[in-house]
């Protein structure tokens, strides 16, 4: 067939019998290459959902409000999350391909690593199929994505524990290659030089984003004599003050502990958690607009949609106090 004649069933135009459009794209789907997106039939209103895990509440929540949103677009989540020695990144993005989804949006992922694999993401870059990321990417993606203020978020913790009378504040952070934490880290720097504070490297640990990992770094920050702990996470949060209970301090009268996200049942903890609240609603709602733009063949904006937290204080902060020597090891 002549060029001009796959061009129009490509583009979906008129001009064509229904016979050449079968075996036009019936080619396509023998040589492999993937249908234009107006082109994918029912099978089209699917959209990806990658998420890391669903241990950490906060990754459901993001699903129930992406997911509503998709159904009231006339889309179907298709939900993938990784598990230990399960299906990869990459492997899912194998198996959505085959569906033929109009795009994925993915909350959480090796995007936000440096040092991850992020092949997978040049092939759906390549393939030109929609795609929006939740919270901060590398920089050389250029997918569209909504992200939480990280800076704002630090902003708010550091504020409300100096503002308590601590002065030895530590920072329980994700793995020093995610983008998140690293822009965490620069905020803090940046408050506390504004605020003539010393943000001391010893107080500064990395962990994996697991309530294990989370009391394994903690134990460092209390050994060293932090009276406050601000944490990545909500799960590093919780594993913080049992290690706080573990080497027998209190927490918030001993050790405060700031978490972040504000996932489920964060008020129903022991005590209940003082977070930084990420906005999932409407950072999830605009996530579900930009992608249907973009399967839409709009133009959306390519520059990272910030949203702005909340900080809740409840009961794991409080005012500092002097710790004794005999805990503290300076």
């Amino acid at each position: 067939m002549s060029e001009a004649t796959v061009s129009r069933v490509l583009n979906g135009k008129p001009g064509v019998s229904q016979g050449t459009r079968d075996a036009v794209l019936t080619a396509l789907d023998v040589l492999g290459y993937e249908r234009p997106t107006k082109l994918r039939g029912s099978r089209g209103r699917l959209v990806g959902l990658v998420l890391p895990e669903l241990v950490n509440p906060i990754f459901p929540a993001f699903a129930e409000v992406i997911g509503g949103a998709l159904a009231q677009q006339g889309y179907t989540p298709v939900l993938c999350t990784r598990t230990a020695g399960g299906i990869t990144e990459a492997e899912y993005i194998d198996l959505l391909l085959q569906q033929q989804v109009s795009g994925v949006i993915f909350a959480g992922g090796f995007y936000a690593e440096r040092e991850a694999d992020h092949a997978h993401y040049r092939r759906l870059e390549e393939l030109g199929l929609p795609v929006v990321l939740i919270n901060a990417a590398i920089e050389d993606l250029s997918f569209p994505s909504v992200a939480c203020d990280d800076l704002v978020a630090m902003e708010q913790a550091l504020g409300h524990v100096v503002s308590l009378g601590h002065e030895r504040v530590g920072l329980l952070l994700g793995p020093a290659d995610h983008v998140p934490s690293e822009r965490k880290l620069a905020a803090a720097r940046r408050f506390a030089e504004r605020a003539g504070l010393e943000l001391d490297p010893d107080l500064v640990v990395h962990s994996q984003y697991s309530l294990e990992s989370g009391q394994a770094a903690a134990n460092r920050l209390v050994e060293r004599g932090a009276t406050a702990i601000v944490c990545a996470s909500d799960p590093l949060a919780l594993g913080a003050i049992r290690a706080v209970r573990r080497v027998g301090l209190t927490c918030p009268g001993d050790v405060s502990v700031v978490g972040f996200d504000d996932s489920a049942l964060m008020n129903s903890t022991d005590p209940a958690l003082t977070t930084v609240r990420q906005p999932i609603e409407p950072m999830g709602r605009a996530a579900v607009d930009l992608l249907a733009a973009l399967v839409d063949g709009s133009d959306v904006p390519r520059d990272e949609l910030l949203f702005e937290p909340e900080l809740v204080v409840r009961a794991s902060t409080a005012a500092a106090r002097v710790r004794a020597k005999s805990v503290a090891k300076r």
